[in-house]
């Protein structure tokens, strides 16, 4: 339950500390002095959207604070799981909006997102805003209750899970069946490609391996003469000496004197390394001019080879890693396009056996939606008996139709306010008090069922009067032996029934507007509720009339004010 409620700096809220009972919270005040403002810090600090404009003048930012005791258990496993601890039952949750359009969200002191905090709020309280009842007007929202009423939500997860898997197969069988010729054409394409390539029958890298080839055959003549004068001056000719011959010679005059001056020895070995070195280094230059012999039909090939790695590098590279791989994801490609036709055959089995599996789905849903149908007339035709409503009558009209998300099911809620008129569409007959008493009659039904503690209603009494506006206080008063109600009202009768009655009144302090909340005391009580019935001018007939709706509404509850 939510048990107090700290706001500051919200529109012409500067500070409001409010404390709430567990069970029926009645804020009255008078048309302009904040009602809405108080609604909007509750959907603020839900995690509903927000807007900077909702700040106060002349302030930084906006502060809303709400504490909850005896939190849910559904409540307690989502903040567990996200790393927060309520292990002594409260909550704390905050929320920040300033001026810059930021927005700052805490749980327990702790910096969570906005989506977090709405979760946690949508656990934690339901508000019926005056909006709400344009549920009922619409026949496609009224599948949605039906299903909040009865707990379909497990079989609806189920069928909706298997629906899916359908849409998913449907889907892909449309997109095979639809692109046929496109697919042909595809694969007449990747055969040409593939054929293009593997036709030339390449290696990695044999570009490079054929440009280095090439380059050696189109500079042979010159490496041969380059290779032969290096071995002349290395290994000499027949008519001079070479460096390998004229080393051994040095070597010679040296090497008989290393007792004399050691130093020769280290000398003389050094000169016959250098000796055996560039006998080596002549010896190779001579395999390699040997190598320089250029066939023609090689040289000729090399270049037609050259050619035809340029152009399908052209073609699907820029490099020849990349024709590579593109014949493979050609070859990959094709195997899917043709084994398409293959599974298309499959695929059709499977979406066969899962419409069977949906359908049958479907039909256990439909049929849990129909017993509760019952169930649920009786109920809300109780309520609404209750709320002044005595000759009703609720009909759930059930159709099967094609399967959609939501099953095969196309549920409408039929009504009859009047004895001997036949059940119609809400939109078409149903009055504005109408309305607000039947949405209290499914949220009373559908709160029992539910375990959100904390109920908020936003003028639930737009378009009653009477004695309808006397049974909804008392419907209130009922609700809130189980459930926590927050109530914002203009009706005497409703405010009467109040555990906690609360005054939103707006004053000028200085040159600003400011609204205030506060608990009304006995004698306070009564000259709000007078005020409610007959404005400002307050009477002593109105305040005896007021005094009256209070001990009625006190025996009635079996509970003295």
């Amino acid at each position: 339950m939510l048990s107090q409620l700290y706001i500051e700096n919200l529109a012409v809220i500067e500070k409001a500390s409010i404390d709430l009972t567990p069970y029926l919270n009645v804020f009255t005040g008078e048309t302009g002095a904040g009602k809405s403002i108080l609604i909007n810090g509750i959907n603020a600090i839900l995690g509903q959207r927000t807007s900077k404009d909702i700040v106060r003048t002349g302030a930084n930012k906006a502060v809303i604070t709400a504490v909850f005791e005896k939190i849910p258990d559904a409540c307690s496993h989502l903040l567990s799981n996200s790393g927060i601890s309520c292990d002594d039952g409260q909550l704390f949750l905050e929320r920040e909006i300033k001026t810059d359009g930021g927005s700052v969200a805490r749980i327990n002191n702790r910096p969570v997102s906005v989506s977090l905090l709405k979760q946690v709020g949508d656990l934690l309280v339901n508000i019926h805003g005056q909006h709400d009842n344009q549920i009922l007007l619409s026949p496609d929202r009224h599948i949605e209750i039906l299903d909040s009423y009865s707990d379909a939500q497990s079989l609806l997860d189920d069928y909706q899970s298997s629906f899916h898997k359908l849409q998913s197969i449907a889907k892909e069988i449309s997109h095979i069946k639809a692109d046929s010729n496109q697919r042909q054409f595809r694969i007449s394409q990747l055969y040409d490609m593939i054929n293009e390539i593997e036709c030339l029958k390449i290696t990695p890298d044999e570009d490079k391996k054929i440009s280095r080839e090439l380059n050696v055959s189109k500079n042979a003549v010159a490496l041969s003469e380059a290779f032969y004068a290096v071995n002349t001056i290395l290994s000499g000719s027949d008519n001079t000496t070479g460096v390998v011959e004229s080393l051994m010679n040095a070597d010679s005059y040296i090497k008989n004197y290393p007792d004399v001056i050691p130093k020769l020895g280290e000398l003389s070995e050094r000169l016959n390394n250098a000796r055996i070195e560039i006998k080596d280094i002549s010896d190779e230059i001579e395999s390699l001019n040997s190598k320089l012999n250029v066939d023609p039909k090689r040289f000729d090939w090399l270049n037609q080879r050259s050619e035809d790695l340029r152009k399908i590098c052209k073609k699907y590279g820029p490099e020849l890693d990349d024709v590579l791989k593109a014949l493979n994801n050609a070859q990959i490609e094709l195997e899917k396009l043709q084994g398409s036709e293959q599974s298309l055959d499959k695929l059709e089995e499977e979406k066969n056996a899962l419409l069977t599996e949906v359908s049958k789905k479907a039909m256990k849903l439909s049929r849990h939606r129909s017993k509760a149908g019952e169930r649920f007339v009786q109920q809300v035709t109780a309520e609404l008996e209750f709320l002044n409503m005595p000759n009703v009558k609720i009909v759930v009209k059930q159709e099967k139709g094609k399967l959609t998300l939501k099953g095969m099911d196309n549920i409408e809620f039929l009504i009859s306010a009047n004895l001997g008129e036949e059940p119609r569409p809400m939109a078409k007959i149903a009055s504005g008090g109408e309305l607000s008493r039947i949405m209290l009659a499914l949220k009373n039904v559908i709160a029992r069922k539910d375990s959100i503690d904390t109920l908020i209603f936003d003028e639930i009494d737009t378009g009653v009067s009477g004695i309808a506006a006397q049974k909804i206080g008392m419907k209130l008063g009922e609700i809130s032996r189980f459930r926590q109600v927050l109530c914002v009202t203009h009706l005497a009768q409703i405010a009467v029934v109040a555990d906690n009655h609360l005054l939103i009144e707006k004053n000028v302090v200085g040159d600003r507007t400011v609204t205030s909340v506060r608990s009304l005391e006995k004698d306070e009580r009564k000259n709000e509720i007078a005020r409610i019935m007959g404005g400002n001018s307050i009477t002593p007939l109105l305040l005896e009339n007021a005094q009256q709706l209070l001990d009625e509404a006190a025996k009635m509850k079996n509970k003295p004010y």
